[in-house]
């Protein structure tokens, strides 16, 4: 609950765990006067049918008593862990640090393992039978979630087992990648041009790659590619790596080909976030991640 980004949600956590306790301790203190009735108050209570008697029956001093220490319990706990808001806890714990040390035991314990693979150079990675074993592991353990079991991707996850690249394909390119993540963002042009002239890019952009479109509306197309998207994409269409624009020439459509589709990409823009791995992953974990992401489309190994 310390995670909290916005204040408001630390103080009605709060308000709601701080009442529960205080609101317990209230109802035992109200009902105090009952706990212990006279004699004469039990026979005076309500009979029905002559013989059916309703009793106020003490209720056990232990379980007043519990009800009371547990109270006491819950306050410490909210004193000593997180639990109200933002506030951490005399004793500092989270869940994050406890997974994080349980992390690191299990990497100082595959530590000998990690050993051989250290120096040694992606491509020899891409061809080792052991080396790829562990690099696949480690990445349906942390990349599957994104780019699939097989690597294929989805959606806005590149497909990592062909030969395009938005960031490069080289074996250092995919290690700063994994390491370091990227960020791609394409500018929104909905200020700049009008749905029809982004319908005409997206008309140029689909001839580059033999979809079916309307060739009258190419040339205008073009004209207004080459005026707008140039930038980042190039004068070909064929994109640049040091900004993470793609080839739109290639075939390969992070979020699909179809007219809608690039439209909206064109008006609205998109931003794209490959996380850094390496508060997550050992050094040697990442070179034998990235040696299996390389091998995947470049690897000569059977």
């Amino acid at each position: 609950m310390s995670d909290f980004f916005n204040l408001g949600w630390g103080i009605y956590i709060s308000a709601i765990a701080l009442l529960g306790i205080a609101f317990c301790l209230w109802l035992l203190w109200t009902q105090r006067a009952w706990l212990s009735p006279s004699m004469e108050e039990q026979e005076s209570s309500h009979v029905w049918d002559g013989n059916i008697t309703e009793l106020n029956t003490n209720v056990p001093r232990w379980w007043t008593v519990m009800y009371i220490l547990l109270c006491i319990f819950a306050l410490g706990y909210l004193i000593m862990y997180p639990g109200l808001g933002s506030y951490q806890g005399m004793l500092s714990y989270s869940s994050a640090k406890e997974v994080q040390a349980q992390q690191e035991q299990i990497n100082e314990r595959l530590a000998p393992t990690y050993a051989r693979f250290r120096e040694m150079p992606l491509n020899e990675i891409a061809d080792d039978a052991e080396a790829r074993a562990i690099g696949q592991r480690l990445f349906l353990n942390n990349c599957a979630q994104c780019h699939g079991s097989d690597a294929q991707g989805s959606p806005s996850f590149p497909n990592l087992t062909d030969s395009t690249w938005m960031w490069g394909g080289k074996p250092e390119d995919i290690l700063h990648t994994i390491t370091e993540g990227r960020r791609g963002i394409m500018t929104a042009h909905k200020g700049v041009l009008t749905p029809g002239e982004a319908s005409d890019i997206a008309q140029y952009v689909r001839s580059l790659n033999s979809l079916a479109h309307d060739q009258s509306r190419v040339p205008s197309g073009k004209k207004l590619f080459e005026q707008t998207c140039f930038a980042c994409h190039g004068a070909d269409a064929k994109g640049n790596q040091l900004l993470g624009a793609p080839d739109l020439t290639s075939g390969n459509w992070l979020y699909g080909s179809s007219e809608a589709v690039i439209v909206e990409g064109i008006l609205n823009g998109r931003d794209n976030q490959m996380p850094a791995q390496k508060n997550r992953l050992t050094e040697e974990q990442i070179r034998l991640l990235a040696g299996w992401v390389w091998g995947l489309s470049n690897s000569t190994a059977k």
